[in-house]
């Protein structure tokens, strides 16, 4: 195994580094006065190449590979978490829509993906709990004209912002088997949206989508009928180590700033970074953060060349994040009373961070799935 990045991939790295520096985290306190990403925003990061960088060249993206598109994501997120988003969702949901859409609808979606003019959201979560994704109840009715959709999704990552949206509904009997996905613009007649008021991720816009007799085609639909959970949950062992390297890269701008703090701040007539009571609570964060972003990188390294790698995901998905709250909570507390401000950044990456604690696979479920994967459906509870 390498553990040396190659010159096209710092290459890559670079671009997503400054612009992360003089774009995005300039403006990452004020973005969360907002419920949007600003006009303009993602068609800039779409120009560099920094929207779907790993899907295939002739839709748009650059094809490069999972390591590469780890790197960018903990860029941006070290600029701004919340931007991340927007790379996270196109890389997970571009490639979905890449496998399984009709070539018409492909070449019509992805390549406005990847240059920022549109946005896709996730519809799979329900009203009724996110984790037993199975057994979701939104209604896809067969019509002579293809589809009917009733129902609603919540805790839509950018509900209220995304033009397009792939909806998994129950189109057949209980369980995985009766799903099927539908690729559905968000502008459609009798779709519906609403914000929520959370604690973080503000510019996000995590919301509710509601289908009233929402009509789509066949054409819409991803794949076989019948095959949508497993088409989206296919995808999740990828999206699980980029989302672990997006809290990271988050909790890394907190831990450079303190480390520039402790050897300003003043006290007893020396640099705090004189107190090993300072300086050992960093070197422990640094040794955690370096160990977590390795397990991302390996999680990367093994899908790139086609190796199982889903309890290495599952353990990216609970280990980073948890990793990046201590680090970002130990920033806060050394910067003393300043750094329990609002003016200060500490206090909102620990707010947003903590919502892909719960989203995306909670850390009871990750452990669940690392579990199962060392010794079988033993470990499942309803299996």
């Amino acid at each position: 195994m390498e553990f040396a990045f190659t010159d096209e991939q710092q290459a890559f790295r670079d671009t997503a580094r400054r612009f992360a520096a003089d774009r995005l985290r300039p403006l990452y306190q004020a973005r969360e006065k907002q419920d949007r990403f600003e006009d303009g925003l993602l068609r800039e990061m779409g120009g560099l190449g920094l929207l779907g960088a790993d899907l295939p060249e002739e839709f748009g993206g650059s094809g490069v590979d999972a390591v590469t598109s780890g790197m960018l994501m903990a860029e941006i997120a070290e600029g701004d978490m919340n931007v991340a988003y927007a790379p996270l969702l196109t890389s997970l949901l571009g490639d979905i829509v890449v496998k399984h859409a009709t070539p018409d609808l492909k070449n019509q979606v992805v390549p406005r993906l990847c240059s920022g003019e549109d946005l896709i959201a996730l519809g799979l979560t329900e009203p009724r709990g996110g984790s037993d994704a199975a057994n979701l109840v939104l209604k896809a009715e067969r019509t002579n004209k293809g589809y009917v959709l009733n129902g609603e999704k919540t805790s839509i990552s950018c509900a209220a912002q995304a033009d397009w949206i792939i909806a998994l509904g129950r189109t057949g009997g209980e369980g995985a088997r009766g799903v099927t996905a539908f690729l559905v613009p968000m502008n459609a007649a009798g779709i519906s949206t609403s914000t929520f008021d959370d604690a973080g991720a503000i510019c996000v816009g995590r919301g509710s989508v509601f289908f009233d007799n929402v009509h789509v085609s066949d054409e819409q639909r991803l794949g076989a009928e019948g095959a949508g959970f497993r088409e989206v949950m296919a995808g999740f062992d990828y999206s699980r180590a980029l989302i672990g390297l997006q809290v990271l890269g988050c909790a890394r701008a907190s831990l450079e700033e303190t480390w520039e703090w402790v050897q300003q701040r003043q006290a007893f007539g020396q640099p705090i970074a004189k107190y090993q009571g300072v300086t050992e609570p960093l070197a422990v964060a640094e040794t955690k953060m370096r160990a977590a972003e390795l397990l991302c990188y390996q999680t990367l390294w093994l899908r790139d060349r086609g190796m199982k790698h889903t309890a290495e995901a599952a353990m990216c998905k609970w280990y980073a994040p948890q990793t990046a709250f201590e680090t970002v909570h130990q920033c806060l507390l050394l910067h003393g009373h300043m750094g329990y401000a609002r003016d200060m950044p500490h206090q909102q990456r620990l707010r947003d961070i903590m919502g892909l604690q719960i989203g995306d696979g909670t850390a009871q479920i990750q452990k669940m799935i690392i579990a199962r994967e060392k010794i079988g459906k033993i470990a499942v509870p309803y299996a």
